[in-house]
């Protein structure tokens, strides 16, 4: 056998297996690019919506109110826990290397810059995914299987108005509400903890003044809109998977799943987004 034409052959299948992988990047790209703006092209529609009167019909009104009560007030408690426990391993963490360097009296914005920035936003959004958007997708998954869905399109219903809209709002102002809790509880019970292991912050009065003095009107814009965004994107991505449920009952746990996995990457791309646009 001559080296030149197997030389040439193997070439040949080195091409073709470039080839091939920068076809299966480029399909992967093109669909995650169009799951994103069809992502993007309901949350403007459902924005659009949420700001007309007449969408506010009772029935969604209804709707709005009952998935605020499952969102936010019954994980309330949750999120008290979590902040908790959540405060006490971060002042040990701040505790223990500010202590190495003669620093204890910058637990405060220490705590700040940690909680208020990244976590209560990060953690409060996970809260919501995991206990409530899941639970967005399995509902309207079963009610696509059972064929409510195609009932409000024969009376003339939008399935968007009256399924997307009051559970996307909802699950925004959720995560709002419970990152208000997490950082109002976080931040005491790391000061309590900071105190029990003999911080030197310099009293609750020197704490809270270091607190205050560390929050800027950045830090305010980066808490509301590391809620909202990915609050609402998180609402829209599991109540537009669980609509897009097919005819067998297999397909839910698939749209629970494909719900939760998209909005965790939304959130951290979306939090990452606006930390740069609020710090660099």
């Amino acid at each position: 056998m001559h080296p030149v034409p197997v030389r040439a052959r193997f070439f040949r299948r080195l091409s073709a297996t470039s080839g091939n992988l920068v076809s299966a990047v480029g399909s992967v790209a093109l669909s995650y690019l169009a799951r994103a703006s069809y992502t993007l092209g309901v949350t403007l529609a459902v924005l659009r919506l949420a700001l007309k009167p007449s969408t506010w019909r009772r029935t969604v009104r209804d709707a709005l109110a009952r998935q605020i009560l499952f969102s936010a007030v019954e994980a309330a408690p949750f999120t008290v826990v979590m902040a908790f426990l959540v405060g006490i391993v971060v002042v040990v963490q701040a505790q223990l290397w500010l202590g190495r360097v003669g620093q204890s009296r910058l637990l405060g914005p220490v705590l700040v810059a940690v909680v208020l920035r990244e976590l209560g936003p990060l953690l409060a959004n996970i809260i919501v995914i995991g206990r409530s958007g899941n639970a967005i997708a399995a509902e309207l998954g079963h009610m696509r299987l059972s064929g409510e869905v195609r009932v409000l399109d024969a009376q003339g219903l939008d399935p968007l108005v009256y399924l997307v809209v009051p559970r996307a709002l909802a699950t925004m102002t959720a995560v709002l509400c419970l990152t208000v809790i997490f950082i109002f509880v976080c931040l005491p019970s790391g000061y309590w903890f900071g105190w029990l292991l003999g911080a030197r912050s310099g009293g609750i009065l020197g704490f809270l003044q270091s607190v205050a003095r560390a929050i800027g009107p950045w830090d305010v814009f980066n808490v509301v809109a590391k809620s909202l965004v990915p609050g609402l994107l998180a609402g829209v991505i599991c109540a537009t998977e669980g609509l897009r449920v097919a005819d067998t009952v297999t397909e839910v746990p698939r749209a629970i799943a494909r719900a939760v996995q998209w909005s965790v990457v939304v959130l951290f791309f979306a939090s990452a987004l606006i930390s740069m646009a609020t710090y660099l």
